[in-house]
């Protein structure tokens, strides 16, 4: 069985882990998932409030992480994907997590990403001359790594598919489904 590795930690948003990490095992992959440390993670569910110029934050699902970072080999899964939240903005800086994204992107590999997760490619030196989606506050953060933003759901480019937040998980998924089966199927 094929397997796709899954990049987050703590505060990562709930909807935009549980819904790749559940698609892609009823698909026919392994999905395991990376954090910091082998330990039980706490996600977060963000959601709009009337009178509120941005999100809030409460707390969401806890669940395992299968592995550290330090302890990933890379080159036994056949696809990446990271998720938005907050967790991004300090995994990014994580040496490993750097090396297991530019593994997968300079190894044309597929790799899923959403909402805050282009700070995690740009850490790596991936994002320069991309097209990704992205939460749209990072549409700065997106054009200061040198690439293009997409306010879209959805948005392939090459081996990458990107979204701007948990509302496009499903043709987030899908579009990266289908770059998914065509570099890496599941053999039945």
């Amino acid at each position: 069985m094929p397997k796709v590795l899954l990049l987050t930690g703590d505060a990562a948003e709930s909807l935009e882990v549980m819904y790749p990490y559940q698609r892609l095992i009823e698909e026919g992959y392994q999905v395991d998932i990376a954090a910091p440390s082998a330990k039980k993670l706490q996600f977060v569910i963000h959601d709009f409030v009337d009178e509120f110029d941005t999100y809030t934050e409460k707390l969401g699902y806890t669940w395992p992480a299968d592995v550290a970072f330090a302890d990933v080999d890379p080159s036994e899964y056949v696809a990446l994907v990271i998720p938005g939240g907050r967790a991004p903005e300090y995994i990014r800086n994580d040496p490993d997590v750097q090396r297991i994204v530019r593994h997968f992107m300079e190894g044309d590999l597929p790799v899923a990403q959403l909402c805050h997760a282009p700070l995690v490619l740009a850490a790596a030196g991936t994002l320069q001359g991309r097209r990704t989606a992205a939460y749209p506050a990072l549409e700065v953060d997106v054009k200061a790594a040198g690439a293009e933003f997409v306010d879209d759901a959805g948005v392939v480019d090459g081996q990458m598919v990107s979204a701007r937040a948990w509302p496009d998980n499903p043709a987030w998924m899908r579009e990266f489904i289908e770059v998914l089966r065509a570099k890496a199927p599941v053999n039945e």
